[in-house]
């Protein structure tokens, strides 16, 4: 199972997470978030990364043209679509993507279903806020294409292994402080996915 690290806003943290097993970092870029980052921060660290990790922008009510551009200047490989968007953006967009379901009743995580997409509990705030999504929502369906998000910690971790989701996508759950990564977090969250313990 995949493990992406999300709301990245230093290098140190960026660092953390890779020697924790992470297999992707996320960057927030939405100007609302505590974990927001600008665009050279964010290239700052993604240039220093090791080979390998996958770097990932989460976007907001932007445009296709501002996402494009973005992720080029900053060296983001895929962004990460956290609103409604429409169609016609999906197919206007030059960097690879991932639709984001906000999910707020069973019959959501079926959306997108034969695509690769985040399963999010659905706050107003476009997450971040360490709500669940209803595991029992998943029960019968094929996750094999689903990166859970939502509310994950390493004391719940092992309560998502039976789903075998594609991967799980974590910021909240592993933090000190809103936008600040605790390691030893990250590292018992992570030693989880891969054993089944701590």
């Amino acid at each position: 199972m995949r493990v992406k690290i999300c709301g990245i806003t230093n290098y140190k943290d960026a660092i953390d997470a890779v020697e924790a097993g992470a297999d992707a970092l996320g960057f927030v870029f939405y100007e609302r978030s505590p974990r927001f980052i600008s665009i050279n921060e964010a290239k700052s660290i993604i240039k220093k990364l090791p080979p390998f990790v996958q770097s990932v922008g989460l976007f907001v009510n932007k445009s296709a043209k501002e996402i494009d551009e973005v992720c080029l200047e900053a060296g983001i490989c895929l962004a990460q679509i956290h609103f409604e968007a429409q169609d016609s953006l999906y197919t206007s967009l030059k960097t690879k993507h991932l639709k984001v379901v906000r999910a707020k009743c069973k019959e959501d995580v079926l959306r997108f279903k034969d695509e690769y997409r985040i399963v999010d509990a659905f706050v107003e705030s476009f997450g971040g806020e360490g709500k669940r999504v209803n595991l029992e929502w998943f029960d019968g369906v094929d996750c094999s294409k689903i990166i859970l998000a939502g509310g994950l910690n390493e004391k719940n971790a092992q309560e998502v292994l039976k789903y075998r989701f594609f991967g799980v996508d974590l910021s909240s759950g592993v933090e000190k402080a809103k936008g600040k990564k605790d390691k030893i977090k990250m590292k018992n969250f992570i030693k989880v996915i891969e054993n089944g313990k701590v």
